[in-house]
């Protein structure tokens, strides 16, 4: 039988749930990077310098950023946008693991293309911001120790302990802001808090690593700058292979702040039965 007008073409699921992450992280990683295209590269050419924003319009917009491409993903998908956090809901909220590396590899994918998009419409920028295409403006794309300074002192071990503290932070939020069973935003609201979530960790721990708290916001658009000109994209201003750090250290932090959650508050929460007696609130009207 022919399909009539109005009935919607049918892909595979996981097709879908693949397209739905793609796209999200994409959004993200488009008003992430572009933020920080915009502070860093689009600010050294003002006079004085400095005049496109600063570190906390970086935090909004990335903040901004998770929200809008949750909005966008989350009724096919689910939103994870993440790999740190598709992996802490397989491991404790029966998130199916053969999903778990193609979704990883869609958010990869999505923020490499966002990267690129980002590399090339601030193409004259960088060029005249940094024309060798060197650390200094390598952080547009991913992150660096200490956000590439030497005076901070901060190597791939500080960025590390950083990052693990950063994402367990977001994944105990992320639970806690989802599970039905706490007292989570109604309306729709999940995802502007989330986006919160990301705009305070970036303003209380952006100094040490500058808060990836994300393995394919950090590799996808690294990826996109070493093809594009940033030979240095996988080290950091010491030299030192860097890459790795905001990869594992997310997927761990992640599942630590997960099992927190899950351990410390979630256990302890009234089941979706039943409130045992005495515990149910009166009607209106009866005392």
């Amino acid at each position: 039988m022919p399909r009539t007008m109005s009935e919607p073409v049918r892909k595979p699921q996981l097709f879908r749930e693949l397209s739905a992450e793609f796209v999200g992280t994409m959004v993200l990683i488009l008003f992430g990077c572009g933020v920080v295209a915009q502070v860093v590269a689009g600010g050294a050419l003002t006079n004085p310098k400095g005049g496109l924003g600063d570190h906390d319009s970086i935090a909004w917009a990335w903040g901004l950023g998770v929200t809008l491409g949750v909005y966008v993903a989350a009724r096919l998908s689910g939103a994870h946008l993440n790999p740190a956090v598709t992996l802490s809901l397989a491991t404790f909220k029966d998130f199916p693991w053969p999903k778990v590396l193609p979704y990883a590899l869609a958010q990869t994918a999505g923020a490499f293309v966002a990267a690129l998009l980002v590399r090339w419409n601030y193409t004259e920028v960088l060029a005249r911001a940094d024309p060798t295409h060197t650390i200094k403006t390598q952080f547009v794309f991913s992150t660096l120790p200490g956000n590439g300074s030497t005076t901070a002192g901060i190597h791939e071990w500080g960025a590390f302990r950083d990052q693990v503290i950063g994402t367990a932070l977001l994944l105990l939020l992320i639970f806690a802001i989802t599970d039905l069973l706490n007292t989570p935003p109604g309306a729709n609201m999940a995802p502007l808090i989330i986006g919160l979530v990301v705009v305070a960790i970036g303003m209380a721990f952006g100094t040490n690593a500058g808060y990836a708290i994300n393995p394919a916001r950090d590799l996808g658009p690294r990826l996109a700058s070493f093809l594009t000109g940033y030979g240095g994209a996988w080290r950091d201003q010491w030299g030192n292979l860097y890459f790795w750090v905001p990869i594992v250290a997310p997927l761990i932090g992640g599942v630590l702040g997960a099992g927190i959650y899950k351990y410390l508050i979630g256990n302890f929460l009234p089941t979706a039965g039943p409130e045992p007696a005495g515990r149910t609130p009166a009607p209106e009207g009866q005392a």
